[in-house]
């Protein structure tokens, strides 16, 4: 078998040749404004008064170091964040799990593990 060296083209280098198969996309954003309409806005809750009250009777029996989940409202959906409650202020109403801040008015449910 006989090899030619008489190119047409000058030889690529790897680094052009790599760029060739690079990803494209013809529609940028697309996927990011798509996700964003499968999104399911939710209006926040009203919370009945028996539900106000197991709720202000959970969050006086958490103590900081304990394990918990809490659901609560954000923007137009809910959210569901578990980890060791780090802090209670109940003058500026606002529970601490882990790092993120939860507004008392926002919370829809605890759970102590």
């Amino acid at each position: 078998m006989e090899q030619r060296n008489n190119y047409k083209h000058p030889k690529m280098s790897i680094e052009n040749r790599a760029k060739q198969f690079a990803p494209f996309s013809a529609l940028k954003g697309l996927p990011k404004e798509l996700s964003a309409m499968e999104k399911i806005t939710v209006p926040r809750p009203e919370l009945s008064e028996d539900m106000e009250e197991e709720l202000n009777r959970t969050l006086s029996l958490l103590k900081p170091g304990d394990m918990a989940t809490v659901i609560y409202f954000s923007g137009d959906e809910y959210i569901k964040v578990t980890g060791m409650t780090a802090r209670i202020d109940v003058n500026c109403r606002i529970l601490q799990i882990v790092e993120k801040k939860i507004p008392f008015d926002d919370i829809y449910s605890i759970e102590i593990c």
